[in-house]
């Protein structure tokens, strides 16, 4: 079964956020990481994967991420300390070939 993906990207001050949606976490992550996208988090260096959840389908991904997008930063801050209190950088726990 496909998985897809909701995440959060913040800068090293952690002042910035941004949230996204993909199919291949690993993937997007690295793209964020080397700036090979042209953009906002290449804009504002969001290179640490701060937050992500799992979905079954792309459907679900897009609708959670538009309503993260609608959240207030303090609703977001919390989300993000439910799974990453001390604001981590988590994709070392992803498989980040081609760093």
């Amino acid at each position: 079964m496909k998985s897809f993906f909701v995440y959060m990207m913040t800068n090293t001050r952690k002042n910035v956020l941004y949230i996204g949606a993909t199919n291949n976490l690993t993937r997007r992550v690295i793209e964020h990481k080397l700036h090979t996208v042209s953009g906002f988090t290449a804009n504002y260096n969001c290179t640490d994967l701060v937050y992500f959840e799992e979905t079954p389908s792309i459907k679900e991904a897009i609708s959670r991420e538009k309503q993260l997008k609608k959240w207030s930063r303090a609703k977001k801050e919390s989300l993000i300390a439910s799974m990453n209190p001390e604001r981590r950088d988590l994709s070392a726990s992803l498989e980040m070939t081609g760093l």
